[in-house]
């Protein structure tokens, strides 16, 4: 699941790419992504500090559908609830849909976000990756804006595809700076990917127990995301999931700093995988 750095997975959360590609230390070629629908159930694992909710429960719906020749298309659902040791319950809810093309060139965004019945907060805008390797940023909304980074940047298919290629090398660090939108919508973050060694053990989950990932490596995976020029800090937030070969995720845990959810994924459905001559 390729997961907007707020929460896809990816989520990332995370993404299907069908270009055959070599891996940086042999010619191992890249196994295709698949297209897939997955549903994860949101929990408490734990929490430290005064701003750590008693309870927690929701959900994750991510939806990617797409190829190389047509791009790749992503929606991403979330519905938190959140009560707190004094108050009422908090309900949240984050909704993003996003296009990437297929050459990893053009990436267009559109998050919305909601807490209780309050006002809803859009971000909606488009990024283009120019030949010095910098983006050109313009939003539409919340206000009309246009801005140019200097790169190089990922955008999140691009880095989805760089983290499954370091776990074939057998690399255990990644560091880039990627763009997806979140945020103001105008800036990247810094992110540091941890990768672990292959998982031996099979999964836990009804929904992981399909013909089509037995025998599959996966591997566990920590991206934290830092504000630009901050990584010596502390993240502004963190995501870790075991990641199988074809892009599907399980055992989300979103690392919010005063709490950390855990995501079981509850459905899986993987999708046809689309024709493509490039």
């Amino acid at each position: 699941m390729a997961l907007s750095r707020s929460l896809y997975v990816p989520a990332l959360l995370l993404l299907f790419f069908s270009l055959i590609v070599c891996n940086r230390s042999s010619a191992e070629p890249v196994m295709p992504l698949a297209p897939h629908r997955a549903v994860y159930d949101l929990s408490l694992l734990k929490g430290s500090g005064a701003k750590a909710p008693m309870l927690a429960r929701g959900r994750i719906a991510f939806d990617f559908t797409g190829s190389a020749c047509e791009g790749y298309v992503q929606n991403f659902r979330q519905i938190t609830e959140l009560q707190p040791e004094e108050g009422d319950t908090r309900v949240s809810e984050l909704h993003s849909a996003t296009f990437e093309a297929g050459d990893g060139r053009t990436y267009r965004f559109k998050i919305t976000t909601k807490v209780d019945n309050g006002a809803v907060d859009d971000i909606d805008g488009s990024a283009q990756k120019e030949k010095d390797k910098k983006i050109s940023i313009e939003l539409a909304r919340p206000k009309r804006d246009k801005r140019d980074i200097a790169g190089p940047i990922l955008f999140p298919t691009e880095h989805l595809r760089d983290i499954l290629t370091s776990a074939r090398a057998q690399e255990q660090i990644l560091e880039a700076q990627v763009f997806d939108g979140s945020g103001d919508g105008a800036k990247p973050f810094d992110t540091m990917t941890i990768i672990g060694k292959p998982i031996a053990t099979p999964a836990n989950e009804k929904s992981a127990q399909i013909d089509a990932l037995k025998n599959m490596r996966r591997w566990p995976v920590s991206i934290s995301y830092f504000e630009a020029g901050k990584k010596d800090g502390l993240p502004a937030y963190a995501l870790s999931f075991d990641l199988y070969e074809n892009g599907v995720s399980r055992a989300l845990r979103l690392d919010y700093g005063d709490f950390v959810l855990a995501g079981e994924m509850s459905q899986l459905t993987l999708l046809p995988l689309p024709k493509c001559d490039k």
